[in-house]
């Protein structure tokens, strides 16, 4: 009797841990970007950034992103004149008024949504708060300048940051170190698809 209450109670056990672990499973919808240099997987937060992450998976469903590209790498070598370093990726459309473009979104900045610019941490490029459209960028390492009330814009308004790399980070350090001319790819790299995973 008592082997046979042991191996009920380890039953029981192994099928709330399986329960759990289903419960605890977030539900946030995962991008794949799929490079010649390697695919970067994507985890994005809608519940706190929902703006910001309806919008990019609204380029991504109406296939807006089909001349997308990596075009700039910032690194600690070719910013000069920068006092605030910082280290990223980006990559979007390039042109300020591409007709694939929607229109900016509101700014959902660091302090709202509590995503920090950490390693691997995706963000909205914008100029001012409220500008931005469909460029972005990936941290490369943590970023903290580019939060809320960080120095590398003088507004001290931050950039919309809305998701994090989850597989692929080596493929953005390989990006980064691809050649460039006062920040930007020759050539630029092409982005083969974006698809929604989950």
């Amino acid at each position: 009797m008592q082997i046979i209450n042991r191996k009920n109670l380890f039953i029981w056990i192994a099928l709330g841990l399986f329960i759990f672990a289903c419960q605890t499973q977030n539900n946030n919808p995962k991008v794949l970007i799929s490079t010649d240099r390697g695919n970067i997987t994507l985890e994005l937060y809608p519940e706190k950034a929902p703006i910001t992450v309806a919008n990019f998976l609204k380029y991504i469903e109406e296939d807006r992103l089909k001349e997308a590209t990596f075009y700039r790498v910032v690194t600690q070598d070719n910013q000069p004149d920068s006092d605030i370093k910082i280290e990223v990726i980006q990559g979007g459309l390039y042109e300020d008024n591409h007709s694939d473009a929607l229109p900016p979104i509101e700014h959902e900045n660091t302090a709202k949504t509590g995503i920090l610019h950490k390693d691997g941490v995706i963000s909205m490029a914008r100029y001012g708060p409220g500008s931005a459209t469909v460029e972005f960028f990936i941290c490369v390492g943590d970023q903290p300048s580019l939060d809320y009330e960080g120095r590398r814009n003088s507004d001290g308004y931050g950039f919309s940051a809305f998701g994090k790399v989850v597989e692929g980070m080596d493929v953005v350090r390989i990006i980064q170190k691809l050649p460039n001319e006062k920040q930007y790819l020759t050539p630029r790299l092409k982005i083969l698809k974006f698809s929604i995973v989950k």
